[in-house]
This record gives C-alpha cells, sequence and structure tokens, in this order.
C-alpha cells in the first residue's frame, strides 16, 4: 500500500465515526445545527486544531509533548499582561508566539540536543510552567483589559470568523508542507527510522528541537486567539489541554510511535471528540459520560493503529516476496 493510501486508511475510521455520531444528532436533535451552536463549537475548538497540528508534528518525530496545557496558560496570560502594560495591539500577537516558542525550544533543547525522553521532559515542565505561573499571579486572572484587546470578542462575527480561519491557514499550510516540501518528508523519516534518516545525512537532533519550537509557536497563537475572546484571562487556562491534543492526533490516526499521520486525520480528530459531549447533551446523554466515550474512542483508534501497523507490515513483506520472485 502506498503511504498516501495508508494515510486514507487511517483516516477513514474517524471520519466514518464522525458522520455516524453528526447523522445520530441530525435524527435526534436537529436544533444541534444552529448557527449559534456550530459557531461556539468552531471557536471552542479553533485553538484545540492549532495546538493538535503541533502536537501531530511531534509525534510524527516520534516525541510527545504533554506540556502544552501549561505553555498555553503562560502564553495566555502573558497576552493579557501585554495588552494591560501598554504595547501596541498588533504586537501582543507576536510577542506571545516568541514566549510560545521559547518555552518550545527549551523542551526541544532538553529532547533533541540533549537526548532526554520527551515523556519525562514534558511532564516536568507541564509542572514547572504552571506552577511558575500560579507563583506569579497568586492564581489571580489578568482584568482590566483595554477593549482593543476584544477586537476579536464575542460581538464581533467577522472577527470570530478570522479567529477559525487562521486555524484553517495553519491547517493547510502544515498539510502541504508534510506532503510537498522535503521538511515534511524528513519529518517521516525521522518518525519512521532515526537510525536511517541520519544515513541519509538527516540530523534528528535538529529535526526534533525544530518541531519542538514550531509547536511552541503554535500554542502562543492559540492561546492569543483564544485570550481576546474574553475580558479576562484565567491563570489556569489550559488545563487539560494536552490531553485533548494527545487524544485528537491519536483518534485521527497519527500512529502514536511516529512515522505515520496527517493533519487532516487531526483534523477529523478534534471535530468527533469537540462534537461530542455537546451532542450528548443535545440528545439528553448526561455529559458526564462524554470523558468515558472519549476514552473508549480512543483505545479503539489505538487497537485500530495496532492493526493498521500489522497491515502495513504484511503488506510490505508480500511486496517484497513477489518483487523477489
Amino acid at each position: 500500500m502506498s503511504r498516501r493510501g495508508a494515510l486514507r486508511a487511517r483516516e477513514l475510521p474517524p471520519a466514518i465515526a464522525l458522520a455516524a455520531v453528526l447523522l445520530a444528532v441530525l435524527v435526534v436533535a436537529p436544533s444541534f445545527f444552529g448557527a449559534g451552536n456550530l459557531r461556539d463549537l468552531a471557536l471552542n475548538n479553533a485553538p484545540v486544531l492549532l495546538v493538535s497540528i503541533g502536537m501531530t508534528l511531534v509525534i510524527l518525530v516520534g516525541e510527545i509533548d504533554i506540556s502544552v496545557g501549561s505553555q498555553f496558560a503562560v502564553c495566555s496570560v502573558a497576552a493579557g499582561v501585554l495588552a494591560k502594560a501598554g504595547v501596541p495591539i498588533a504586537l501582543v500577537p507576536f510577542l506571545v508566539l516568541g514566549v510560545g516558542a521559547a518555552m518550545g525550544a527549551v523542551n526541544g533543547f532538553l529532547v533533541g540536543t540533549l537526548g532526554l525522553p520527551s515523556i519525562i521532559v514534558t511532564l516536568a515542565m507541564l509542572v514547572a510552567w504552571r506552577d511558575a505561573l500560579r507563583w506569579a499571579t497568586e492564581g489571580a486572572w489578568v482584568q482590566g483589559l483595554p477593549s482593543n484587546f476584544q477586537w476579536f470578542g464575542l460581538t464581533a462575527p467577522m472577527a470570530q470568523a478570522v479567529i477559525v480561519l487562521v486555524a484553517l491557514i495553519a491547517l493547510i499550510a502544515a498539510g502541504w508542507a508534510l506532503r510537498h516540501l522535503q521538511l515534511g518528508r524528513t519529518l517521516y523519516a525521522v518518525g519512521s527510522d532515526e537510525e536511517a534518516a541520519r544515513l541519509a545525512g538527516i540530523e534528528p537532533k535538529r529535526v526534533v528541537f525544530g518541531v519542538f519550537t514550531l509547536t511552541g509557536a503554535l500554542v502562543g497563537l492559540a492561546a492569543t486567539l483564544n485570550a481576546v475572546r474574553f475580558d479576562a484571562v484565567p491563570s489556569n487556562a489550559g488545563l487539560g489541554l494536552e490531553l485533548q491534543a494527545v487524544a485528537a492526533v491519536v483518534v485521527g490516526g497519527t500512529a502514536i510511535t511516529g512515522g505515520r499521520g496527517s493533519v487532516l486525520g487531526t483534523l477529523i480528530g478534534v471535530l468527533l471528540l469537540g462534537t461530542i459531549g455537546t451532542a450528548m447533551t443535545y440528545v439528553g446523554i448526561s455529559p458526564f459520560w462524554a470523558k468515558a466515550i472519549q476514552g473508549l474512542i480512543i483505545l479503539a483508534a489505538l487497537v485500530a493503529d495496532a492493526a493498521m501497523a500489522r497491515l502495513e507490515r504484511h503488506g510490505s513483506l508480500f511486496g517484497r516476496a513477489v518483487a523477489a520472485r
């Protein structure tokens, strides 16, 4: 099976699951598809999509980053503090992207350059960034933000469209780069076989450092787009975001071991997991079941990934046997 065919096979199960959920809701509770609810779903999931794109890149190279939720909180507070300090609003997003990229670079240095396990490093940074922020803010929210900070706020429909559009542009750019640029093929190579990639002239350490740094920047962008919707910035923003992102990537068909997956699958994963909780409310099921159902979906995705990997491996062996004849 070709790489493109394998990717489509990985994206198909979550796509079918998403279609089934939407069809069921359409029959039972068509009001779910009201403009207001769809707008809220899009706005709430746009930041999750941005973070999940970065997580896809990290997992593609065979690593993981569970500190993105804490990074999101730091970037959110940084956006609010900078705006209150009188920094030009047009400059705030770029500075926040720099904050996110710097935190991502710390992870990239520890994992890529020093070779430390990403799960341990990012677990430590999850706690470190969150506790440092709690100490700095004493748990207080950033309030009294300037009015122009909420240009993307809930009262500006065109601005809300911009938030979703930015996330979609990032998705399209990442998908195009992975498919058409040498850089994208490099990520797949490092995630598939790091030693083979090194022998091919690729420097995995640099690739891993760059991927973590880019993920941090995407977290900064996501935090900015989320923060400007409200009149206060919570110091505990991003709680559980790391689990949402990892789940969306895995459910979308990206192999947790690296080397296989796509951002299109991640989009499907974000839509599926982001829809379930709200859909259950509309059909009269307690939302407390949402996490349990999401857990079952993740488990099913892992089982499907293992089965797909086995099929791909057997297909490769069969192809070699035929070629040998």
